[in-house]
């Protein structure tokens, strides 16, 4: 029965407000000497004989003791890494597996490592030639230092993005629509990299910069299709570019070729030519003692020599006729000419004249009509003669 429950004779009061009036509770000590009269107090005591106070005070402490010491296991995971904090210094850094604090002394902020974290950012943003395009950019990062990350900024995901806008509006504020929309986008995705870890160097936010990815931008709606255009006529321009350059490659092997068969034709030019005079020279040194021993017959028998060389090729015959009068000869030209592959047949006979003016003069052939008869011209120059 409760000590304040109707019935409840006598005082039960554990206050020890004897009077019945509630004066507000007593002092501390008078409770905790009353607490220590009613579990053994001065004449009390086990059936050991040992107060019963005082065992149960070490049981307490060894139970306490058991739960603090229990209360401080904890397990750091393998990709993590925990930041040790005592009576909120930083001590150090653990690994992973399982290890032991000091609960209400120490404290520990596991924290992932391995794991590599992504950051977009979007938006329209104005170039350099005052044109309006949207961007989207997606940044790769890992944590480099664990306690840097956790206490050298309030957020440090929070900054690293807002980092990145910035340094994403600062690029493309200064390149051109064409260059961020086509051709310059790897340059672009390079400065922005680098812009990016110059802006949050300074914040030690203990993160690392992997990769960033530009993605492709576009062009306002209201002008895509124009923007289309273009883009297809540069990768036209491009590919005609690939398609020259190839034809060099092809064409420039074949010159060189060329260039080189020319070369060794006339180094052999060369070569066939200072042989050949220098065998005129041999020989001409060997004919000149000939030539002072008989001058008259070595004279007369280069004079042929040259003559039969000069007249092999010619289809002219020169006949030395001391009287005059007609003369019927065979086409000795035509003769000659019969060993070449392209004459198809052989023209017929021609009837010449010769005329000689002089005894010892060299005439040339003059033709004659077929039916015998001579011209007026040659009768004239008859009856003259």
């Amino acid at each position: 029965m409760a000590w304040n429950e109707p019935g409840n004779k006598g005082n039960k009061d554990p206050w020890g407000n004897k009077g019945g009036n509630d004066k507000g509770p007593p002092d501390l000590d008078e409770v905790f000497r009353n607490l220590s009269k009613r579990f053994g107090g001065k004449g009390g005591g086990t059936a050991s004989g040992q107060p019963f106070n005082s065992t149960f005070l070490v049981i307490l402490v060894v139970i306490a003791l058991i739960v603090w010491g229990l209360s401080g296991l904890y397990t750091v995971k393998e990709a993590e890494r925990g930041v040790m904090l005592r009576f909120g210094q930083h001590i150090g850094e653990v690994g992973p597996g399982l290890h032991w604090k000091a609960t209400f002394i120490d404290e520990v902020f596991p924290i992932d490592v391995k794991t590599y974290r992504t950051i977009p950012a979007s938006g329209s943003m104005l170039t350099s030639d005052e044109n309006v395009v949207k961007v989207e950019l997606v940044v790769q990062y890992s944590i480099q230092d664990a306690y840097s990350y956790v206490f050298s900024a309030v957020d440090a995901n929070a900054s690293l993005r807002e980092a990145t806008d910035s340094a994403l509006r600062y690029v493309v504020g200064h390149n051109r629509m064409d260059d961020i929309l086509t051709t310059g986008r790897d340059a672009i995705r390079r400065d922005t990299w680098r812009e990016l870890e110059r802006i949050i160097e300074p914040y030690k936010l203990g993160l690392k910069i992997e990769d960033v990815n530009f993605l492709p931008a576009r062009p306002p709606e209201e002008v895509k299709d124009a923007f289309d255009d273009a883009i297809s006529a540069q990768e036209d321009e491009q590919r005609f570019i690939r398609e020259a350059e190839a034809y060099s490659r092809e064409i420039e092997p074949k010159a060189r070729g060329q260039v080189e068969r020319m070369a060794q034709q006339a180094n052999a030019y060369k070569q066939r030519v200072v042989l050949e005079a220098e065998g005129k020279v041999a020989r001409f040194e060997k004919l000149l003692p000939e030539y002072h021993a008989a001058p008259e017959v070595t004279r007369k028998r280069l004079y042929l020599d040259a003559m039969q060389e000069v007249m092999s090729d010619t289809n002219k015959v020169l006949i030395d006729a001391k009287n005059n009068g007609n003369l019927m000869y065979l086409p000795l030209d035509k003769l000659m000419n019969n060993d070449k592959a392209n004459r198809k047949a052989v023209e017929p006979e021609v009837e010449r004249h010769i005329n000689s003016v002089s005894g010892n003069a060299n005439v040339p052939v003059t033709s004659m009509p077929t039916d015998g008869r001579l011209s007026r011209e040659e009768r004239t120059r008859q009856g003259r003669g």
